[in-house]
């Protein structure tokens, strides 16, 4: 006959009320690590739905109305974009912001990436000092710089054309052409952006390890070339990153022209410097019938901006492969 197994007491409830406790502790820490990420990016996705998302959706949307400012609105769906293929002022529009955006980017870029590579490799007395000079065209107010800048470029009295006029250059009337008008704006955002660039630059190539550099001195390697070797490719995501903001930057251009042009929208009498910003503004708002043509212009300019940005990254990553 088998003997009965004898009963285990029952642990003490101190000992219960511990392990309940050390259950739930595990059970709201599981909690935690599993949903506070969500809730500490939160606010953000929040300001980014109200201020960016629905702005985009509400725009689309208008896009396919014959839309007012008044509120009146008629369906009809992809008309806008439909003339807009059409719209020979669109097109200048986009031809000019594209041209300015070349003639002003590129070079930006390559001056930010010496001035970087400048402050970098030399020893300089007072480097902090260099380094928040650069920064300071950017913290000034782009209606001062657009102001002094339009001063500059006058045709009778501005500082460019007295240069000028000492190598025997006659004045330029720089907002009465197309090509003159770019280069003065072009002047006008790289003096403001390329510090700015420069500086991010900076902090990636201060990331690079200095150990490659010493190795690469050791085996005779010129600056040159440690430069195209060693800091370009390394540099990789850091010029990936400005080459893309410079891009987004440089489409949206608006400010600058506008003020150039002495407050003109049209970018000039013949529209030599018409940017779609602008354009997109005088359609947009400034005609208060044709809100819809306006928003149709928006998501043309961004899918511009899709575009060109996709390229300038291909282009970048196959450069420093």
């Amino acid at each position: 006959m088998a003997l009965a197994t004898p009963a285990r007491p029952a642990p003490p409830a101190p000992a219960r009320a511990h392990r309940h406790r050390t259950s739930g502790s595990a059970k709201r820490a599981r909690w935690d690590m599993k949903f506070s990420p969500y809730l500490y990016i939160a606010p953000f996705f929040i300001v980014f739905g109200i201020f960016g998302l629905y702005p985009m959706a509400k725009t689309a949307w208008m896009s396919l109305h014959d839309w007012d400012m008044i509120g009146d609105h008629t369906f009809i769906g992809f008309d806008n974009y439909a003339e807009l293929l059409k719209d020979e002022y669109f097109w200048n529009a986009v031809v000019n912001t594209l041209g300015i955006f070349v003639v002003a980017t590129v070079p930006q870029l390559i001056l930010a990436l010496f001035l970087a590579n400048l402050l970098n490799r030399t020893r300089l007395r007072a480097r902090t000092m260099f380094r928040m000079a650069v920064f300071v065209p950017n913290i000034t107010s782009v209606a001062a710089v657009a102001i002094v800048f339009a001063m500059l470029f006058q045709r009778d009295f501005g500082v460019i054309n007295w240069l000028l006029s000492l190598i025997g250059i006659d004045p330029i009337d720089w907002d009465a052409q197309r090509w003159s008008s770019w280069t003065a704006i072009a002047f006008m955002v790289d003096w403001r952006w390329t510090g700015y660039n420069a500086l991010i630059l900076l902090a990636g190539m201060q990331s690079i390890p200095r150990d490659l550099y010493e190795a690469a001195a050791l085996d005779g390697a010129s600056h040159w070339r440690q430069f195209w070797r060693i800091t370009l490719p390394m540099l990789t995501p850091t010029f990936v990153f400005v080459v893309v903001l410079s891009t987004i930057g440089g489409l949206q251009l608006f400010t600058e022209p506008l003020i150039f042009g002495n407050g003109n929208m049209r970018g000039g009498t013949q529209r030599e410097f018409q940017t779609l910003a602008m354009y997109m503004y005088e359609k947009g708002i400034n005609s208060l019938n044709t809100a819809g043509y306006g928003a149709a212009i928006a998501w043309a300019l961004f899918v511009l901006i899709g575009i060109v940005a996709a390229i300038n990254l291909a282009l970048v990553r196959r450069t420093v492969k």
